[in-house]
């Protein structure tokens, strides 16, 4: 499955413990990354400063549904199972 463009699920459900660019602390759940553009595009994609969880993610149906609601949804609970 190739990324929904314009879905940002990815970078708004799930926390990020790393410091990266915009976010010294991390990223907690549910935050949108502020390197998250206004159209949901990353505008870290394919720099070296992009989070390695962000870089190992692939887009895969269960994990991102059928719709960018549905990814957020069930990004949403995996936080939780595994926050």
């Amino acid at each position: 499955m190739e990324c929904r463009l314009h879905c940002g699920a990815c970078c708004i459900a799930p926390s990020i413990s790393s410091s990266f660019p915009n976010h010294p602390e991390g990223k907690p759940a549910g935050e949108r990354c502020k390197n998250l553009t206004d159209d949901n595009l990353c505008k870290l994609f394919g720099k070296p400063e992009r989070p390695k969880v962000c870089h190992d993610f692939k887009a895969t149906p269960w994990v991102c549904g059928n719709n960018s609601s549905e990814a957020i949804t069930i990004l949403n609970e995996l936080e939780t199972l595994t926050g």
